[in-house]
């Protein structure tokens, strides 16, 4: 997979063993089940929700819930839940303008790394802006960026339209 707008380095392949969820609701596909990750041991979530804004919660628990399973230090439980959070609002905004939208969070942990990525149907790379000091709305990517070692864009998976927005967390040590 070849990145079109990324930071530092572009992302790496989808790991082996994701599928594709796809949700009139929505849908979670989990691996290993609720187990805490072993060493070298991969772990994978696959969750589509309805691009609303009031799947936010439910979001933020899904992915809070299943990094916590990881054993993850509390700071980059933390940090991770927010990225996720500001990238599924990003993608609820800007790419969530049908009933029928989805947005997909999927999550790739191994022993040293986490990887998230927010999927939308949307084929606009998001940008960064400035926002004001009073203004509500606007600081989604530098949070990202202030917070992630690496971020980027990515092609969405083939055969569906849109893109996958990632952040990845490589800290030797970060996994208790």
């Amino acid at each position: 997979m070849t990145a079109f707008t990324t930071r530092r380095h572009g992302p790496s392949p989808a790991p082996a063993g994701v599928e594709d969820g796809t949700a009139t609701g929505a849908s979670a596909q989990r691996t290993p089940a609720a187990e805490p990750a072993a060493a070298g041991e991969e772990v994978h979530l696959h969750s589509t929700v309805p691009a609303r804004p009031s799947w936010a919660t439910a979001v933020r628990r899904t992915v809070s819930e299943h990094l916590a399973d990881l054993r993850l230090h509390p700071e980059l439980l933390d940090n991770a839940v927010l990225m996720a959070d500001e990238l599924f609002a990003n993608a609820v905004r800007h790419a969530g303008h049908g009933p029928d939208d989805t947005v997909t969070i999927s999550i790739d942990a191994t022993e040293h790394t986490l990887r998230v990525s927010v999927a939308d149907g949307s084929p606009v790379p998001p940008r960064s802006r400035s926002a004001s000091e009073t203004a509500e709305s606007g600081r989604g990517l530098a949070i990202v960026s202030a917070l992630a070692d690496d971020w980027g864009v990515a092609p969405p998976d083939p055969g569906t339209p849109g893109k996958k927005v990632w952040f990845a967390l490589e800290r030797p040590g970060a996994f208790l």
